[in-house]
């Protein structure tokens, strides 16, 4: 199906995946929107307050993520980037739903 022109999201059978820029210790936990790199690929700006050691801020962006997505916890996971800036995540559920979710989260 494809991504959506300048959406850091692209449908998927089962969901969506969805490209990140996290940056932890941020100070609260916040979706700052959408982002476009230097590359020309757009991410999702995100922080939390959660520190990079052992996991914790890429816990805490999937919890914020389902939280912002009205889904559970564990239908978001990170796919790629475990330790980079830039993250890969799936979110799973209805595609529609899932999009029509990060659009208003982003606007």
């Amino acid at each position: 199906m494809g991504s959506i022109s300048g959406r850091p999201w692209t449908i998927t059978a089962g969901g969506a995946t969805l490209a990140v820029r996290l940056t932890p210790k941020g100070g609260r936990d916040f979706i700052d929107g959408i982002e476009q790199l230097a590359d020309g690929r757009s991410v999702l700006k995100v922080r939390v307050r959660a520190a990079p050691s052992e996991g914790e801020a890429n816990d805490a962006l999937c919890g914020l993520l389902a939280k912002a997505v009205g889904i559970p916890r564990r239908d978001v996971v990170l796919i790629a980037g475990g330790t980079a800036r830039i993250k890969r995540l799936t979110i799973a559920g209805n595609p529609t739903t899932v999009i029509a979710a990060l659009e208003k989260i982003c606007q």
